[in-house]
């Protein structure tokens, strides 16, 4: 990762979850990630690291006053977009009618977030940078390489983003991507997104992280013994071969072996 991320820009991800020492264990034996419980002024948050950088934040679910949530909200990864102003990106929100669920607040010097619904139910995070510009390491094993949108109106969902953010939408160029768009950032693709029809009856609107791995049979079989679940079992498309997983606690994510990954952003 070279400086900050552009704005419209998938720039970090976080996890809730009932019980946070089971997710850094799962998540360090499955992708090599190196993390734990932080500081009481973090609220206990934790910032994973690869290879020495941060790739990704697990937190324990919390109230704000150190209860524990009931009932306890879903288990899914937060995707974070890189906006230079969250205030003003809050605004063009609910402009554009979409809803606040955590409204703006600076985390110490690190930088300045949001939590947002988009018109169509995904939730999704704004991440303004301070000292903190989010993911250090992508594109590789074990690291971020891609967040995708999957929604049930798309054509909503892409004008809702384009008026939020300085993103566009377009048809991906791959063979056998029929009905897939990717979110663009000047010309750069930057994050996808796909209708909910191809997915199973009942998934809810969300944004899903995928991860670049060396070996997607390895990893699903990992993640089964680790006490996790197979959503979509390995198989080749066009970007390269991938699966779709959850962890131990129900969290989803899809791991891929890219074809030709992108270049760090």
């Amino acid at each position: 990762m070279n400086g900050p991320y552009q704005a419209g820009t998938p720039c970090w991800i976080d996890l809730m979850v009932p019980d946070q020492q089971a997710a850094l264990d799962f998540y360090r034996d499955l992708f090599g990630w190196q993390g734990e419980v932080g500081p009481p002024e973090t609220g206990g948050y934790s910032v994973c690291t690869l290879k020495g950088k941060p790739v990704a934040g697990i937190m324990k679910a919390m109230n704000p006053d150190g209860t524990v949530p009931d009932p306890m909200p879903p288990i899914a990864w937060t995707t974070y977009l890189a906006t230079n102003d969250v205030d003003a990106t809050l605004k063009a929100v609910t402009d554009a009618g979409g809803s606040v669920m955590m409204g703006a607040m600076d985390v110490m010097d690190l930088g300045r977030m949001a939590v947002i619904t988009d018109p169509t139910g995904a939730v999704v995070g704004l991440w303004q940078y301070g000292t903190f510009p989010g993911a250090g390491i992508v594109n590789e094993h074990g690291a971020l390489i891609w967040n995708e949108l999957n929604t049930g109106d798309t054509d909503a969902a892409a004008a809702f983003y384009s008026a939020v953010l300085p993103v566009t939408t377009a048809p991906s160029q791959m063979p056998g991507a029929e009905g897939y768009k990717e979110f663009k950032v000047g010309e750069r693709a930057v994050g996808g997104m796909m209708d909910l029809s191809a997915l199973p009856a009942g998934v809810p609107p969300h944004w899903l992280p995928y991860f670049h791995v060396d070996d997607v049979d390895g990893i699903q079989a990992a993640a089964e013994r680790a006490g996790g679940s197979v959503m979509a079992p390995a198989f080749d498309m066009a970007a390269g071969r991938m699966a779709v997983l959850a962890d131990s606690q129900g969290g989803t994510f899809a791991v891929i072996t890219a074809t030709a990954p992108e270049q760090p952003a």
